[in-house]
């Protein structure tokens, strides 16, 4: 059965969501991101994405009061990402109530560094992102597109242990226009093991119906949930009671 787990975004403490990962499309959703996360909490959900926008885009933490916030105050799992550079950043993740931290751009550019701290503080406590244009890995906010090829870049933390891939479409993220399934079954189809969590488009339940029909063990999702598109309790009944 597939895992959904909500996300929240962060900019300046508030809980908001891009489109197609545009901070020029920004749009305030609640000024209390704990009061969101105690309302998925409430519902059942077990796990919370949650994303420092401000961190992604000053290549630092921003955000970590959001994070210990929530950690305290709810008994969601999170998987923080978002600014995460140094083993400084990594660490203050941790240390402020993530039990998870997803890492983009640095897996890209950087993979030594996070083999080397998969080493030390678990695979398991890392989520790779792969974030594709057009099955090309994108980094800096999706700013740039490199010449990696997604597969090839899951093929390769796979390898090292690094089972749990977010796989953002981006040309789906916060369009509400359905997710890219396609792209998730080829990968399923060349990863069977692949911990995979699907990410953009999802707009309306049977979303998850195809994603699951997929093969998909979890996705993300965000926008629906703010723009109302999704009934959150007939969700929470269906995955959770």
């Amino acid at each position: 059965m597939i895992l959904p787990i909500p996300a929240i975004d962060i900019i300046d403490g508030k809980c908001v969501r891009l489109t197609k990962g545009d901070y020029a499309t920004e749009k305030v959703y609640n000024e209390e991101p704990v009061e969101v996360a105690k309302y998925f909490a409430d519902l059942g959900f077990p796990r919370l994405h949650l994303v420092d926008l401000d961190g992604a885009k000053t290549h630092h933490i921003v955000n970590h009061r959001a994070l210990e916030r929530i950690a305290t105050q709810t008994n969601l799992i999170i998987d923080f990402g978002g600014g995460i550079k140094s083993e400084e950043d990594l660490t203050k993740a941790f240390d402020f109530g993530a039990e998870m931290v997803t890492i983009g751009s640095l897996a890209a550019k950087e993979p030594t560094k996070i083999e080397k701290w998969g080493r030390k503080y678990g695979t398991q406590r890392f989520i790779i992102g792969a974030d594709a244009q057009d099955e090309r890995i994108c980094t800096n906010g999706w700013l740039e597109q490199s010449d990696l090829m997604l597969t090839d870049f899951i093929a390769h933390y796979m390898q090292k242990d690094f089972k749990q891939i977010l796989c953002t479409d981006i040309s789906h993220d916060g369009t509400l226009a359905g997710p890219s399934t396609t792209l998730y079954r080829k990968v399923m189809t060349a990863f069977p093991n692949c911990e995979l969590i699907a990410s953009g488009g999802i707009s309306c339940l049977d979303d998850f119906v195809a994603l699951e029909e997929a093969g998909v063990p979890a996705v993300v999702f965000g926008k629906a949930i703010y723009e109302g598109c999704i009934d959150m309790q007939v969700l929470s009944k269906k995955y959770f009671q």
